[in-house]
């Protein structure tokens, strides 16, 4: 006997309704102007109520206007019961203006959601946490919101059984995988198609329901035609007939029937929301679609379904819909957690400047900030924080999503255009391992900083390199501090260069690799002094120091840094104060007696007030060249050392044994 195919596991939600109709053009034109008049008034209550769901506790409907000659009007419901639907076509029947039209064709079937990775089986062997991404995600499928898109583009489906090519034949991880590969396509059309995709078998001739929304009906075009090369669609998937339209209201109806443009006044052009973001793992929306989830976007999910559609992202809800009615239960991720910490702030522009990220240059006023804490291993946090900004991307209204070290714990920050966009990232943000804080709020007013801006552009940078974290009149008041103490702390004589450095965790030879291949290249502009890797053998971080002579060169050599291996963080991306003491070229006899005395000083620097740490670390290529990194609560504290006699001392000492006279630079 035959081995028994698996099936994947299904969950199904709304039942839905897609109702094509002609008009009877001579019988309308035929009737008597007062006869039309009723009728149109009539069926525009009817409609605006059916699409206000005043006849349910929740769903979704709308109306658009079908082009070419398979049908004029299409009404798509979204309802919680077949008993629903079917009062829905019975009331519209008993419309006056229903006498002028024809049923063309209808589909029926339902919204589903079914797995094929092990995450999802999660899902539906009840073994997931109810307010996890993915189980939010799935919701959003099951419940999922219609979007504010002029084009809609819908047609059946289904999967192949011939002798040659039988999807059902296939085993269950090919399936899987030509449904991921598939999937893949689709993500490319993140933020452009939205897709819905709901399962007939039972309930109409074909399988599978594929609507996908969109402003371009050209990027509808581009996907499909893309996807027609995939295997999963050329040898398994055969298509019925397509049907393309535009949104319009109800109350535009006079101007569809008297031959104007609807919407009228360009009302419909609301454009595909990109502001929801669906987390990478938590999207593989199987469906082999591929086009953003209606509600959920941009991605395949892994709670997916063999319907195979050649959609691009599924619509599991509107931003900040909750993938229906604000009742439905259903929706995005809320990101709240029992175990989680959470608060708002209306100063988050402060605790995202102690993290090295400023206004104007890592996200912009009136944008929306979100930071979460984390005391997982910073490179697994890495990876994870990637695959979630490999997926935010897709959408317009994501700012930015990074991770930065502060005081022996990792930060996430995820910057946002708005409120809703970073409700929905939240979810899948409080997913990354070792969360256990998070904090949000508003990033500045958007007026205030337009009216302000151009003050500072001569602070655009400290003498780091690095963006200035206060006036340069701090600056120059720490220098001059210094000075009297004999101490070079920089820009005194034209010499100073402008220094970058970044941490990393990655392994240390690679990381050589990647930074050496680098330096090769900076070499070839004459602002570059040099490149090189820093390794602190007391920890698994080690830092990246790049040299240049303008802070413009200094600012593009940044991008390209940002991109190596493992990175943590910037130096200045912590709170409170740090300096950095650099040059520091011991002279080789000498090389012993340096780090034996850097040992005492650490000691001394263990018992003071607001000292927090002090790391030495050697270069990877001349362990004589080194410098000090240390950190501190205040600029009080660590000004506090400068003036001590110990460090007094220990300047007079290094006269002796360093070739090169160091410099100090300051993060604060």
């Amino acid at each position: 006997m035959p081995d028994r195919r698996d099936p994947p596991p299904t969950d199904e939600g709304w039942y839905a309704l897609h109702d094509f109709r002609t008009i009877d053009w001579d019988a309308w034109r035929d009737a008597p102007e007062r006869q039309r008049q009723r009728a149109l008034g009539e069926v525009v209550d009817h409609l605006e109520a059916r699409l206000a769901v005043e006849d349910a506790d929740e769903g979704e409907s709308a109306l658009y206007s079908v082009l070419g000659h398979k049908a004029d009007l299409l009404l798509v419901h979204l309802r919680p019961s077949s008993a629903d639907i079917g009062a829905l076509e019975r009331q519209f029947e008993r419309t006056e203006f229903a006498a002028f039209t024809e049923r063309e064709t209808s589909f029926v079937s339902v919204t589903e959601a079914s797995g094929y990775s092990e995450r999802a089986r999660d899902y539906f062997e009840g073994d997931l946490d109810e307010n996890s991404g993915l189980a939010n995600y799935i919701q959003t499928r099951l419940k999922p919101t219609i979007p504010d898109a002029t084009h809609v583009c819908f047609y059946p489906m289904t999967k192949r059984r011939g002798e040659e090519h039988n999807w059902y034949d296939l085993p269950f991880e090919e399936r899987a995988e030509q449904m991921d590969a598939h999937g893949d396509i689709g993500r490319d059309y993140g933020g452009k198609v939205v897709q819905m995709i709901t399962g007939a078998i039972a309930l109409d001739d074909w399988e599978w329901g594929v609507t996908l929304w969109g402003e371009d009906l050209l990027d509808m075009k581009d996907l499909l035609y893309e996807m027609r090369f995939d295997p999963s669609t050329s040898r398994y998937a055969e298509f019925g007939q397509f049907y393309v339209g535009r949104r319009f209201p109800p109350a535009d109806f006079p101007a569809l029937l008297a031959g104007h443009e609807v919407p009228a006044d360009g009302a419909g052009d609301h454009g595909v929301p990109t502001d929801t973001p669906v987390h990478p793992a938590d999207a593989t929306a199987g469906q082999d679609a591929g086009a953003e989830p209606a509600g959920g976007h941009g991605h395949d999910t892994e709670a997916s379904s063999d319907e195979g559609g050649d959609a691009a992202s599924d619509s599991g809800g509107h931003p900040g819909s909750g993938g229906g009615r604000p009742d439905s239960g259903g929706g995005p991720p809320s990101g709240d957690s029992a175990d989680i910490e959470s608060r708002e702030t209306d100063d988050l522009v402060s605790l995202l400047a102690t993290l090295g990220l400023h206004t104007g240059e890592e996200f912009d006023a009136g944008d929306y900030g979100l930071v979460l804490y984390s005391d997982a291993d910073a490179r697994e946090l890495q990876a994870e924080v990637d695959d979630l900004r490999e997926n935010f991307d897709h959408y317009d209204t994501h700012g930015g999503t990074t991770v930065r070290a502060q005081s022996g714990r990792s930060a996430v920050v995820s910057v946002w255009e708005n409120e809703r966009a970073a409700d929905t990232a939240l979810g899948f943000l409080t997913d990354l391992p070792g969360v256990s804080e998070s904090v949000r709020g508003p990033l500045g007013d958007a007026d205030a900083a337009t009216e302000a801006h151009g003050e500072n552009d001569a602070d655009a940078h400290h003498e780091s390199g690095s963006p200035a974290r206060g006036s340069s009149a701090d600056e120059a008041s720490i220098r001059e501090a210094l000075a009297d103490l004999d101490v070079y702390a920089g820009q005194p004589h034209g010499e100073d260069v402008y220094a970058l450095v970044l941490y990393s965790q990655a392994d240390l030879d690679s990381l050589e690799t990647e930074v050496a291949d680098l330096a090769e290249g900076f070499d070839r502009y004459d602002t570059h002094e040099w490149t090189s890797v820093y390794d602190d053998p007391e920890s698994d971080t080690a830092a990246v120091v790049s040299l240049w002579e303008t802070a413009d060169a200094a600012d593009t050599a940044s991008g390209y840094l940002e991109n190596l291996p493992g990175v943590v963080g910037w130096a200045e991306d912590t709170d409170g104060f740090g300096t950095m003491g650099m040059f520091y070229t011991v002279k080789s006899e000498y090389h012993e007696e340096f780090v034996g005395k850097f040992d005492a000083v650490g000691d001394l620097l263990a018992g003071m007030d607001g000292h927090r740490e002090t790391a030495l670390l050697f270069n990877t290529d001349d362990e004589n060249d080194m410098f000090i990194a240390s950190q501190w609560d205040s600029r009080e504290d660590a000004m506090a050392f400068f003036r001590s006699d110990e460090f007094a001392d220990t300047v007079d000492w290094g006269r002796d044994v360093l070739a090169d006279k160091p410099r100090h630079v300051f993060l604060a």
